[in-house]
């Protein structure tokens, strides 16, 4: 596509919403070939514990049909009965295995990325059908490492059923005489070998595989710096994105404010409503608001002041006064002088008599 931005381009990391972005439209990291590891490790599984049992009861409704075949009526009662046990048998030996082997699907995907829903994959795009893009995916990089990994895969198979097979040649020839019964647990021998020989091997092909994979998909995710812009400014915009910014500078500012409070000279009360925490200190042009609050947050700060044993000057008016007029940080509005001056005199003149007190 002419308007996509070129790979040497992409330099930056990708964002948080670009990463979630692309996992809303099913776009992740996935390696085929751990899945195909997961799906081949439902298969043993089938193989070593269910096909016994499976194969067992099939051979036993089996033989029922051969041993009384002269006495069975057709369409009979017996006939019934063989035929809804057969279906059973073949619908347990048929259906279980594929829940499973569905299940170890699910696994593979689960152990890749958390659950996806999304339709984007299955919709019809363009260039799907366009005879151009299928020509460069047929013949892109993408396509030869499949292929390599194609062709890696029916070697190994093929290397291991002949190191399987081999040694196992003599014993081949002579098992079309041995009894039926001896067959199957043959054929399982052999075939769990088999399986658990392509594992071992698939292993390191997985294991290589999801590297590459993860790489890839990371490096397709990453931006430009004028997608980073364009993203910013988006979020900006975003209604949602400015209410949660402004909800955690919020909380910063209180926790910030809190923080701030046992350095108080006083706490101006409402005495429940208001609470106004101020610093004044000699050298001062004026005293300073530290915090403010009302209600829930007032209380908070008449805790804290409790803690910390500052004093506390129940005033109302002026509680109410300041926390209209001043803002955290800032100093007091001169009309306000005055009253706050017989408030911190007021105080000194406490720590004072305290002091003589304890001396």
């Amino acid at each position: 596509m002419a308007d996509e931005p070129d790979k040497s381009e992409k330099t930056e990391e990708p964002t948080e919403k670009k990463l979630e972005d692309a996992h809303k439209r099913g776009d992740v990291a996935k390696s085929q070939e751990l899945t195909t590891w997961f799906m081949m490790l439902g298969m043993t599984f089938v193989l070593a514990l269910m096909a016994p049992i499976t194969a067992s009861g099939l051979v036993e409704q089996l033989k029922i049909i051969m041993v009384n075949a002269d006495q069975i009526e057709v369409g009979g009662a017996a006939f019934d009965a063989f035929w809804q046990n057969l279906v059973g048998t073949v619908l347990i030996v048929a259906v279980l295995p594929l829940l499973i082997m569905s299940a170890f699907g699910m696994a593979a995907n689960l152990v890749q990325h958390r659950p996806v829903w999304s339709l984007d994959p299955i919709k019809p795009k363009f260039s799907k059908i366009s005879p151009l893009a299928g020509a460069k995916r047929l013949f892109s990089s993408e396509a030869l490492v499949n292929f390599g990994k194609g062709l890696a895969k029916l070697t190994i198979v093929s290397v291991i059923m002949f190191l399987v097979m081999w040694p196992e040649r003599d014993r081949l020839d002579t098992i079309i005489t041995a009894d039926p019964s001896m067959i199957m647990p043959v054929f399982q021998e052999m075939a769990i070998k088999i399986m658990l020989g392509t594992i071992a091997v698939v292993t390191v092909i997985a294991g290589l595989d999801v590297m590459y994979q993860r790489n890839k998909w990371w490096e397709k995710q990453k931006m430009t710096i004028k997608e980073i812009r364009d993203e910013y400014k988006q979020m900006e915009g975003d209604p949602k994105v400015k209410a949660k910014i402004r909800q955690l500078r919020s909380e910063r500012g209180r926790k910030r404010m809190m923080a701030a409070v046992p350095d108080a000279s006083v706490i101006i009360t409402n005495p429940t409503h208001y609470a106004v925490a101020l610093k004044y200190e000699q050298g001062m042009g004026a005293p300073v608001c530290l915090a403010k609050g009302t209600d829930a947050v007032a209380l908070r700060i008449r805790e804290i002041a409790g803690e910390n044993e500052i004093p506390i000057v129940e005033n109302p008016p002026l509680a109410r006064a300041l926390h209209a007029s001043v803002e955290v940080e800032e100093e007091i509005p001169t009309e306000h002088f005055k009253a706050v001056a017989q408030v911190i005199g007021y105080v000194m003149q406490l720590r004072k008599s305290r002091s003589w007190s304890a001396g």
